[in-house]
């Protein structure tokens, strides 16, 4: 008599959980191919950002250089006795501070005149959109 052995097929699956399948697209998404246009909403935001960053990015350079010039005329007063130059120093300082609002303030409506146009734009093809798919629901 031939002996029958038992033999046993032991399978295991383990899917990943909600989270880990959040980061593993995540980091897969930093290896794909980037797009050329991207969607319309994602130029949206990208312009949208670019005109609010920008100019406080620009008005924040401007007031820390005035910062540091302030601080630099107040040194050459109290430090060092150069009391005219000081003042002289001080001036400038605190009126490059004082201009990193105009600065944001003029950049912004620079690039809102800019970007402005493709902003409305995308938004209103954005907008299109979904009132088109409202329509055939």
């Amino acid at each position: 008599m031939a002996e029958h052995k038992e033999e046993k097929f032991s399978y295991t699956y383990a899917a990943p959980t909600a989270r880990e399948r959040r980061e593993i697209e995540e980091i897969r998404r930093q290896y794909m191919p980037a797009k050329a246009e991207g969607t319309a909403l994602e130029q949206l935001k990208k312009l949208d950002r670019r005109v609010h960053k920008v100019p406080v990015v620009a008005a924040a350079c401007t007031g820390t250089v005035g910062t540091l010039v302030f601080g630099l005329g107040m040194a050459m007063v109290l430090e060092w006795a150069l009391t005219a130059g000081g003042i002289a120093v001080a001036a400038v300082g605190a009126v490059m501070a004082v201009c990193a609002y105009f600065v944001n303030r003029g950049l912004r409506a620079k690039l809102k005149d800019k970007y402005g146009p493709e902003i409305l734009r995308l938004s209103e093809k954005i907008l299109q959109g979904d009132r088109a798919e409202a329509e055939q629901k």
